[in-house]
């Protein structure tokens, strides 16, 4: 039966389910409100009593503006008073950070050496200069195209520092941001990272063979300016194929013109330490033998090693030969002092000091441990001449000195002959002999000047030349924008050290070991000397040349950032 509406059921009380927990229990009477202090508001709502004024229509400046009063809106909203047009430069620490633009202000090896000596996070984004299609550049086709670079660079002995340098921009050019390269002796890489989250691209090529040749080297830099250059278009096809043509072009000079200037090299040394006209002869047709002996030793497939043992021989030889036929007007330690300078490795060292220098250790040791056996087999090979001449009878005179003051007029022509015949022997441009035969020129003067003349030490004339040799070989590579080994390596010929290699040989052979040792320890120091004198001449030609788009003045900055702690 159902209950009629107004019925006993509907008098029932309700349970504790039927009202809510929050409504007054029947019988408690309703009580004031509550005073102000009891319902506390947010600190951002308005106090009672004032009125918002009306805002006005939103402006153009951005959201949360206002016109005619400041209004309460987001924290992140810029202020009414911002306009986009006329907006303020952008927050910058006190120090400053360089700006650098990837203009052709200065040659790239300047821009992308100040680029790598610079931390990552401070690196500006890359501005490409080379177009490629909406799909973004071929990752791995730009990579392979600088690994190859690299590798005509470095198998060329260029520095490990301008190898990175040339690879960064080859990158950068073509659009590639966050690419590291490396350089060891033998192994070039380089690490291409798309995005924070995407996996990093690597690829890597091995150096086998190395090769002289700065005609090479110099068409090599061509392609690195012209892809760097915003004026010209290089796609990555023309790259290609004019890679392809600097690998397939032939050496400038024949077999037979570079066995010529060995001889010719050989000949002038031997007529800058006192040697005459016969002597002259005599150097030139042993280092012409040597070499011809080392090209059949290199035919035949035997290491560097047995060929500068090989190369060594017949210069010596010659010299031991001279002193058994007791001819008094012909200086047999002239003869083997000329054949020593076209064997001594210049190029090696000065590149394995520099990478020293410029914090590329690994590459450095390299280097230097490569001097050291090319410098071994040269001793190998003189001092089995040597003792075979002592056998005989020889008598090789190790207080013999040479005339080497009474001939300035005839040092310094002999000095440019060296050097243009070292010159010829590097494979390097026509365009470029006359260039570095002059600075081959003027470093003996200058080292004849302070050590001759002056009397002062032989090691400070010879670094003090070397330095000018660099300062001058980085201006003429600045001028032609090529690089700086073709104006440098030739003319540090004539500062060898020649003579004191031989004497100390000589002591070794004649088994008088502290008298060889020093001069071989005068030997290693002047080696030294040329290659530390070269990089600082470098240094400050560089020192004195504005940073690529710095602001201020910005200090150039140094290839490492420890300090020795």
């Amino acid at each position: 039966m159902v209950a009629e509406p107004g019925g006993p059921d509907d008098q029932k009380p309700q349970s504790d389910e039927a009202r809510s927990a929050f409504s007054q229990p029947a019988g408690v009477g309703r009580s004031a409100s509550p005073s102000d202090e009891d319902h506390p508001t947010s600190e951002f709502s308005l106090p009672s009593g004032l009125t918002p004024e009306p805002q006005g229509p939103a402006s153009g400046s951005g959201p949360g503006s206002a016109s005619g009063s400041d209004t309460i809106g987001s924290a992140f909203a810029p202020p009414r008073t911002y306009d986009a047009r006329n907006s303020p430069p952008a927050f910058t620490p006190a120090h400053g950070i360089p700006m650098i633009r990837l203009t052709k202000e200065a040659p790239w090896q300047d821009r992308m050496r100040t680029m790598l000596r610079m931390p990552v996070a401070d690196r500006p984004a890359p501005e490409p200069v080379q177009r490629h299609d909406d799909a973004g550049p071929a990752v791995p086709r730009v990579l392979d195209l600088t690994l190859r670079i690299g590798e005509l660079l470095l198998a060329g002995g260029e520095g490990a520092e301008d190898v990175e340098a040339a690879m960064f921009a080859v990158t950068r050019s073509y659009g590639l941001d966050r690419c590291e390269p490396t350089v060891t002796f033998t192994l070039l890489s380089i690490s291409h990272q798309p995005s924070l989250v995407d996996d990093p691209v690597t690829a890597s090529r091995t150096v086998r063979r190395r090769g002289t040749d700065y005609t090479r080297l110099a068409a090599v830099f061509r392609l690195i300016d012209d892809i760097t250059t915003v004026e010209g278009e290089i796609s990555l096809e023309e790259a290609y194929r004019r890679l392809a043509e600097i690998r397939r072009n032939r050496h400038p000079y024949p077999g037979w013109v570079l066995t010529m200037a060995a001889g010719g090299l050989a000949g002038a040394a031997s007529v800058l330490v006192g040697g005459g006209p016969v002597v002259f002869l005599i150097a030139a047709l042993g280092a012409m033998l040597g070499d011809r002996l080392a090209w059949l030793c290199a035919g035949r497939g035997l290491p560097e090693f047995y060929q500068f043992v090989v190369a060594a021989m017949p210069p010596a030889a010659m010299g031991v030969a001279l002193t058994l036929t007791h001819w008094s007007d012909v200086r047999p330690s002239a003869v083997i002092t000329g054949g020593l300078f076209a064997l001594l490795p210049g190029r090696a060292l000065v590149a394995g000091v520099q990478d020293g220098l410029t914090g590329y250790y690994i590459t450095a040791a390299a280097r230097l441990l490569e001097v050291m056996y090319f410098f071994i087999a040269i001793v190998t090979g003189v001092l089995l001449a040597l003792y075979g001449g002592l056998q005989l009878g020889a008598e090789l005179d190790p207080e013999a000195r040479f005339i080497t003051h009474d001939r300035p007029v005839v040092q310094i022509l002999a000095s440019m002959v060296l050097t243009l015949a070292f010159a010829i022997l590097l494979q390097q441009e026509r365009a470029t002999v006359l260039a570095v035969t002059l600075n081959g020129g003027v470093a003996w003067i200058i080292y004849g000047a302070m050590a001759r003349t002056g009397g002062l030490s032989a090691v400070a004339a010879t670094a003090t030349a070397a330095g000018l040799v660099g300062l001058f070989g980085q201006l003429f590579s600045r001028y032609r924008y090529t690089s700086s080994l073709p104006f440098i390596t030739a003319a540090i010929g004539p500062l060898l050290p020649g003579s004191a290699t031989y004497f100390g040989l000589l002591g070794v052979a004649q088994n008088e070991l502290d008298r060889g040792l020093a001069s071989l320890s005068t030997a290693v120091a002047t080696a030294l000397a040329i290659a530390i004198g070269v990089n600082l001449g470098s240094e400050i030609s560089r020192l004195f040349m504005r940073v690529p788009g710095a602001v201020g003045g910005a200090n150039r900055r140094a290839a490492k950032r420890t300090r020795g702690f």
